[in-house]
């Protein structure tokens, strides 16, 4: 494979296994596989459809603009120095959502996946300022976490759907090393904040959001 097509592989990688997914892909799986696949339809296409909206659709939207408005390529946009605006708009996007979600009487566990998201992007914005981190692996990150909580939670092996994702954060992290997006060091130690976030974020979840709730709504 010549480095052109190299390089088109890897950018369709990056795209097809892009972060945002990641909350709308949980939200469906649980629903899929969880006791909450009793639920009527109406409401868990209410719940995913809400979760695309504010996890993919918007972030995308508003950074889209925002790179348009700065005239940056993709690769300016991806600079350490320039990637903290767009944390900050998926953030906030994440907040509304979040606070939907807690209206729609959704289980903890499942919200949690959001809060874990929140919590890898808040860290992400942290470090950004000294650092640059790869959310992508991330991700990859937080997927492993979500697996062994959930695993522990409802009582199953995951050690197959393990397998999958570390063969996956494998593919992207080797993709965004080819795109010379992030350095080897950046690739591997981006995947243990996901895990943290995600074990935090499942876990202890819904106090994280309460106490959000009552912060921004009630006080």
């Amino acid at each position: 494979m010549n480095e052109k097509n190299l390089m088109l592989l890897a950018r369709g990688i990056t795209w097809f296994f892009s972060p945002l997914w990641l909350p709308t892909i949980g939200v469906t799986l649980l629903f899929l596989f969880s006791y909450l696949r009793i639920m009527p339809m109406s409401y868990k296409f209410l719940i995913v459809v809400t979760v695309y909206c504010f996890t993919i659709m918007m972030p995308n939207t508003c950074i889209f603009f925002y790179r348009r408005l700065n005239g940056w390529s993709l690769r300016e946009l991806s600079a350490r120095e320039n990637r903290i605006v767009p944390y900050i708009l998926s953030i906030a996007s994440y907040l509304f959502c979040l606070i939907l979600l807690y209206n729609f009487r959704v289980p903890g566990y499942m919200t949690g996946i959001l809060v874990a998201s929140l919590l890898a992007m808040l860290l992400c914005t942290i470090i950004n300022l000294f650092w640059k981190i790869s959310g992508h692996m991330t991700s990859v990150g937080g997927l492993l976490g979500g697996l062994v909580c959930y695993g522990e939670l409802f009582s199953f092996n995951p050690i197959w759907w393990i397998c999958l994702a570390l063969f996956m954060g494998g593919i992207v992290g080797s993709s965004r090393m080819i795109l010379r997006q992030h350095t080897l060091a950046q690739v591997l130690l981006s995947v243990p904040v996901g895990f943290v976030c995600a074990f935090i974020g499942i876990f202890y979840g819904q106090f994280f959001i309460d106490y959000i709730y009552y912060l921004i709504i009630l006080k």
